[in-house]
């Protein structure tokens, strides 16, 4: 995603008042993508107790880093969404959850037209309890997600949840955009299957 000459200054700014011991900054910079990092978090974990202390880390890594950050790299939001994809990667090795699905090996790499999880999220039958099963249809989407390798499920959550570009998804996973863009169709394909799966077993 583009940034503009004026955000690129505000953000500037933002980080030498932060530097400068200015708390208010901080608490600004926390509050404004706090809900981010929460959510992708979430979806990668799928546990809220340790999507919140995911956050809290994610967070104090930033502070300790934050004079790191090189404006002239790149938009302060791939900066902190790389902070925590490296954080997450890191919970993933420690936790030892590997259910790496054959996706890895078998899903095919040139699928562009792959449903995305925005239209696997869809619940069109106009029933009653419409609120409900859209809660059910999120809380299978979520569970299907657990079941994607890291590599595909964090491509997913980067762009169809997080709304991402593919640069800049790019840059925060440091793989070339053509990795990118196969991630996400073979993690697309993917939990297609999962879901139609779940959705046979429950109906």
């Amino acid at each position: 995603m583009a940034i503009t000459a004026e955000e690129s200054q505000q953000t500037a700014s933002l980080i030498k008042r932060c530097l400068g011991g200015d708390a208010a900054a901080w608490e600004e910079i926390v509050r404004s993508h706090n809900r981010r990092i929460y959510n992708i978090c979430y979806r990668f974990t799928g546990s809220q107790d340790d999507a919140e202390d995911l956050t809290q880390e994610v967070f104090i890594r930033i502070y300790r880093t934050l004079k790191s950050y090189d404006l002239e790299r790149g938009a302060f939001t791939t900066w902190v969404t790389t902070m925590t994809r490296n954080l997450l990667v890191d919970h993933f090795r420690k936790s030892k959850q590997d259910r790496v699905t054959d996706s890895m090996d078998a899903s095919p790499s040139g699928e562009e037209d792959a449903p995305t999880l925005g239209d696997q999220i869809k619940d069109d039958k106009p029933t009653p309890d419409a609120t409900v099963a859209t809660k059910e249809t999120q809380v299978l989407v979520q569970q299907a997600l657990q079941k994607l390798s890291p590599e595909l499920r964090e491509a997913v959550i980067l762009r169809d949840i997080q709304d991402m570009d593919y640069r800049d998804i790019a840059a925060a996973l440091k793989v070339p955009e053509g990795t990118v863009k196969s991630r996400i169709n073979r993690g697309r394909t993917e939990l297609g299957r999962i879901l139609s799966r779940n959705y046979r077993q429950v109906n």
